[in-house]
């Protein structure tokens, strides 16, 4: 019996669309990671600073200049680990790329110490100057690779400041006997302790407890940090020692950076210039008009009865003798020629 002229081609009609819908499945399949190429961009700050501000420019000029073919997403807050993890995982591949204080990156390549020597740069504008110096760039960038980083810019959380409980702050010797929480590097607990203090390592979350209770007395963070995170509540006292820049490289698994096209390498390398400008300007806008606050930094101390005490340059150079001890532990470490390097390429850029 022969089948029906309307069923058989009924029957051709779905074996073909099935055949189509197999191929474009294929197709698919096949173009995928053309379009998907989804990789993490990881840091530590919140979204409203500036480091957040140019993680995000660098995936929006990756993402345009790749016509979409690669998709970076920004994650901040930690929402990927503490600077410590992310570090270990970009350098094991599982993480494709970070901006990482060099406070932590010193763990593993041990000459970005010399970047956190206490009071080696003598003012911002010097700092941002020497780190823009295309030979400070080779050579702190050109040691990453050996242990498992592309480092292919910079941008910064801010200069560290230091708030106290108990005494306006204008001298090395003022700050004896301070119990201070401290970040977990080596090179800021060698500096406190240097100065005489105690330096206690407690969480930044248990900070603010820790100042109102009295178990410590003091604190060291960006002026802005301080009062984001309502930490000038406690401590009235706040001297503008800007003693370490807290520089983070934007740093690049090598097995991703790797898999890149010479062009797209370029494009990342572009996208972090980009990211630096925007980091700076940012952060230079918060202090002017504070997020969530709405004013600025110095309309804010003033509202609160907090003193802010700027150094002279004489006091300046009193804290910068002191910490030649400092200095010279670091140099038995590093070697002369990193420091050596880095003071002349400081000098060469004073502004």
């Amino acid at each position: 019996m022969k089948t029906p002229h309307f069923f058989s081609l009924r029957a051709r009609t779905i074996k073909t669309a099935r055949v189509v819908t197999i191929a474009l499945l294929a197709g698919l399949i096949l173009s995928a990671p053309a379009f998907a190429n989804t990789v993490k961009f990881g840091h530590i700050a919140p979204q409203f600073h500036g480091l957040n501000a140019g993680a995000k420019v660098f995936a929006d000029y990756v993402r345009e200049k790749t016509n979409g073919k690669i998709d970076i997403k920004v994650f901040p807050m930690g929402q990927l680990g503490s600077e410590r993890s992310m570090a270990e995982q970009v350098q094991s591949g599982t993480l494709q790329i970070a901006s990482l204080t060099t406070a932590v990156l010193q763990n593993f390549e041990p000459q970005c110490a010399v970047l956190d020597m206490p009071f080696i740069f003598p003012n911002r504008a010097t700092a941002y100057a020497t780190l823009d110096d295309p030979a400070v760039r080779k050579k702190i960038f050109s040691a990453f690779p050996k242990k498992g980083f592309i480092a292919i810019g910079w941008m910064e959380n801010d200069i560290r400041d230091f708030s106290n409980t108990k005494r306006p702050i204008h001298t090395p010797e003022d700050i004896k006997g301070l119990k201070i929480r401290v970040m977990n590097s080596p090179a800021y607990l060698d500096t406190f302790e240097q100065l005489g203090a105690t330096a206690v390592g407690i969480p930044f979350p248990e900070m603010y407890n820790a100042l109102q209770t009295g178990v410590i007395d003091a604190q060291e963070n960006p002026l802005i940090t301080a009062i984001l995170t309502k930490v000038t509540e406690v401590t009235k006292y706040v001297t503008m020692t800007q003693h370490c820049m807290t520089a983070c490289v934007t740093v690049i698994s090598i097995d991703y950076w790797e898999s890149l096209s010479k062009k797209e390498q370029e494009i990342f390398r572009q996208a972090a210039e980009l990211a630096m400008v925007e980091n700076r300007v940012v952060n230079a806008r918060m202090k002017e008009s504070l997020p969530k606050i709405g004013i600025s930094i110095a309309d804010y101390a003033k509202q609160e009865n907090i003193e802010i005490i700027e150094l002279t340059s004489q006091e300046r150079d009193r804290f910068r003798e002191a910490m030649v001890p400092v200095w010279n532990k670091y140099r038995k470490k590093l070697g002369d020629e990193i420091f050596d390097f880095m003071l002349k390429r400081i000098e060469a850029n004073h502004r």
